[in-house]
């Protein structure tokens, strides 16, 4: 193969992200030519426009990870390492979380740098963390100089692996980009094992007329809905944000970390619920129903709501403007374009 090939590999592919990055990755002209190996616990589908390999892989087994760099397509030029066992699962699964969210990280990191060692320079490694790694007595503002200490398994196991790429980057086993991911609203389909899925399904849900459950406070008059505050991204910014990370040249990172929080912005649990009401009508509002949840409530809150965003925007990352109002109307407008893919 030339020079120029573009091999990208991606973990977590049957995901709603991995789908939506390969599409993003296709049209993206700093990335001509490109071609997949898509894996995930099922199959991922091909996207159309590009050359795939598709897995139905466990990648807690280190037999079948090492069968991702050994396919038609050759070693992967970067990976985005995708795949994860979400919040409020791994917290409730210890040692399935372990599993996925440590051990299978290091499964891929150490084949990309074996496989990697073949190739004219280091894979691109990009990994998806998340600000659950922070938890504890916390600044008001998030920096890139704050310690993480998360207070949950799922910040433990992703501050772990982060720890991993951080390494085998200085050593220059890999040219490992880590982002540590704000929550992502509003994501369609059904909802997923984060404890943060409320802060979509609260809005995806009413949106299609249908109830939607807030373990936050019990009533609309809770104060826990101002108290609770969440540092935020749309879709569309956080995935132009990975096309993003694939291009940021290496040495425009810290030298002691790859580590970038995506830009973000900050909305409390009322200010989400007043943009809904602001975009589809009181009657909308009717349909979310207060159930404390505790154990929920204590994990979301241990989660940092406001970060500087000086460091990744001079990375060339982007952040979404105007608040939740411009999210809600554009989730109501796929809605309506296109239910199915909602």
């Amino acid at each position: 193969m030339s020079a120029a090939r573009n091999v990208v590999l991606i973990t977590g592919a049957a995901g709603w992200l991995g789908g939506l990055l390969s599409s993003a990755l296709i049209a993206d002209t700093q990335t001509p030519n490109v071609s997949f190996i898509l894996a995930d616990i099922v199959e991922p589908r091909s996207p159309s426009g590009a050359e795939s390999v598709c897995f139905k892989a466990d990648l807690t087994n280190r037999d079948e990870t090492d069968k991702l760099f050994n396919t038609r397509l050759g070693i992967p030029d970067t990976i985005y390492c995708l795949h994860g066992i979400m919040s409020r699962g791994s917290e409730d699964n210890f040692d399935l979380g372990v599993k996925v969210n440590i051990d299978s990280i290091r499964y891929m990191v150490e084949a990309a740098r074996s496989y990697g060692s073949k190739l004219p320079r280091p894979i691109k490694f990009i990994f998806t963390s998340s600000l659950a790694v922070y938890g504890g007595p916390l600044p008001e503002i998030i920096t890139p100089q704050t310690i993480a200490t998360p207070e949950g398994a799922y910040g433990m196991g992703k501050l772990t692996s982060e720890l991993l790429v951080n390494e085998y980057s200085r050593r220059s086993f890999i040219d490992g980009r880590i982002l540590r991911l704000p929550t992502i609203v509003v994501r369609p389909g059904p909802p997923s094992a984060a404890t943060s899925a409320f802060i979509s399904a609260i809005i995806r849900e009413p949106l299609q007329k249908l109830p939607a459950i807030c373990p936050i406070g019990n009533s609309l008059e809770s104060e826990e809905l101002d108290k609770l505050k969440a540092w935020l991204a749309s879709p569309e910014v956080t995935i132009k944000n990975f096309v993003r990370a694939k291009h940021v040249p290496a040495d425009k990172f810290l030298k002691h970390t790859r580590v970038v929080c995506l830009p973000g912005f900050t909305a409390s649990v009322r200010e989400e619920l007043e943009a809904l009401r602001d975009v589809e009508g009181e009657e909308a509002l009717k349909l979310v129903e207060f159930k404390d949840d505790p154990v929920n409530r204590r994990i979301v809150s241990s989660w940092p709501a406001r970060f500087d965003n000086t460091y990744p925007l001079e990375l060339g990352f982007f952040v979404d403007e105007g608040g939740m109002v411009p999210i809600v109307k554009k989730f109501k407008r796929d809605l309506e374009e296109s239910p199915s893919k909602v």
